[in-house]
């Protein structure tokens, strides 16, 4: 099969054998694949693998114990490979494709956001309706979604941020009330503001970085701050007396350091809350761009100079 590996180079089409899945795998024939900012640092990493962790296909083999799927079935998918004609993943990782009418292009980009952000709203983050939401760094394909979850499942007022104008615009019709431009110094009083000075109960963080502080200070007492991304750094000032005095509960979340049964849960309690959403299409997002397999070093300098809104997709 051909597949876009990490090279010294940069990404580079290899021929490969087609992957064997496992006992509890599936093997996936890709229709479209679609790029996530991690890919960026597998790239960075030239060690000949396959890049890619988000992909939409048929299943063309199912190991004994990788649950009920069927040659043939439609499947979106997480895990890695996934820039390739050919990926395997975990059989309970992987989401049935709920509407056939729905073209590969667009059932590549869910898979992760919604994996993702149900777990960062939902299980850490405890999001209850009536909860006022703060998705910061809204305007990426996991952002846009966390701000339609938050809205499906009942949040009184969302707010969502971001550092430019013509993707502040658009965060209203995916579900933001408020959008509020992060470049902005003191940007974390408009979240008070339109709180009455309470803040919001849970944040979906994805930035840090340096200016972290401003967005401890946004949380109510009692909140939920969930570190879903590092988009502004790893290093930030960390305000310990604010954060005993408003009796924050911070969260750090990572897919890298999970287990395949801890996936295989967080997958189910997803699909248990967002599957009829999902199948009525009422959580969606843009796609930006799309390349061919052969164009993936090009696909990933799109994203690398952060030039997109929503998602970028390749197709075999």
């Amino acid at each position: 099969m051909k597949a876009i590996v990490a090279a010294p180079l940069g990404a580079q089409v290899a021929e490969l054998p087609v992957p064997v899945p496992g006992p509890h795998e599936i093997l996936v024939r890709v229709k479209a694949a679609s790029l996530n900012r991690a890919d960026l640092a597998g790239l960075a990493a030239k060690d000949g693998k396959v890049i890619g962790m988000e992909w939409a296909g048929e299943v063309v083999q199912a190991g004994p114990q990788a649950g009920a799927w069927q040659v043939g079935d439609r499947v979106m998918c997480t895990g890695a490979g996934a820039f390739a004609e050919y990926a395997v993943t975990d059989g309970g990782r992987a989401c049935r494709i709920p509407d056939a009418a729905l073209p590969w292009e667009e059932a590549t980009i869910l898979p992760l956001a919604l994996q993702a952000m149900h777990d960062a709203l939902v299980t850490h983050g405890r999001l209850a309706p009536g909860a006022d939401v703060l998705i910061h760094g809204a305007s990426s394909g996991v952002g846009l979604m966390g701000l339609q979850i938050a809205r499906q499942l009942g949040a009184r007022r969302v707010f969502g941020t971001s550092t430019r104008a013509d993707r502040l615009a658009q965060l209203s019709a995916f579900g933001a009330d408020v959008a509020i431009d992060a470049s902005q110094p003191g940007w974390h009083e408009r979240v008070l503001a339109a709180t009455d000075g309470k803040g919001v109960e849970v944040i979906v963080d994805q930035v840090t970085g340096k200016d972290f502080a401003s967005t401890f200070k946004t949380a109510a007492i009692g909140a939920r701050v969930v570190n879903l991304g590092r988009l502004g750094g790893a290093d930030g000032q960390f305000d310990f007396q604010w954060h005993a005095l408003r009796r924050i509960s911070y969260i750090g979340v990572t897919f890298r350091t999970r287990s395949a049964q801890e996936i295989r849960e967080l997958n189910a309690r997803m699909l248990a809350d967002l599957g009829e959403a999902i199948a009525a299409r009422r959580l969606r997002l843009p796609i930006d761009s799309r390349f061919s397999l052969a164009q993936a070093g090009e696909a990933l300098a799109h994203m690398a100079a952060n030039r997109h809104f929503g998602k970028i997709v390749l197709t075999p």
